[in-house]
């Protein structure tokens, strides 16, 4: 039962962003118990434009807690985009709630320049 309601979740969730999309570029979050990742999507062509995951090398010796691990990656993934020229995009949160990781991950976002 709880996976279908996960996948219930994220169906009404990219139903109602795929509505306000108006062209923008999309930011798929997943998160493990121990990993968090993140990628800017382009979904007219369907390819991964900017990444970023806890899973790298530089950010994989650091450590640290897991709501200070996703404030990094939301520095570096804005950084990214910054690079690439990506100012509006639209967060894609998928079947997760918007609170701990999540949340702290699109603030980090907003802080360093990304509008969503």
């Amino acid at each position: 039962m709880k996976s279908n309601t996960k996948y219930k979740r994220t169906l009404r969730n990219r139903k109602k962003l795929k509505s306000v999309n108006n062209g923008r570029l999309r930011i798929a979050v997943y998160k493990s118990t121990k990993n968090f990742s993140a990628q800017i999507i382009d979904d007219s062509s369907q390819k991964t434009l900017v990444s970023a995951s806890s899973i790298e090398k530089d950010l994989k010796t650091k450590k640290s807690k897991k709501i200070e691990m996703s404030n990094l990656l939301g520095e570096i993934l804005a950084k990214r985009a910054k690079e690439k020229k990506i100012n509006k995009v639209y967060f894609d949160r998928s079947s997760y709630k918007f609170h701990g990781r999540v949340k702290a991950f699109a603030d980090a976002l907003r802080k360093n320049g990304l509008e969503f």
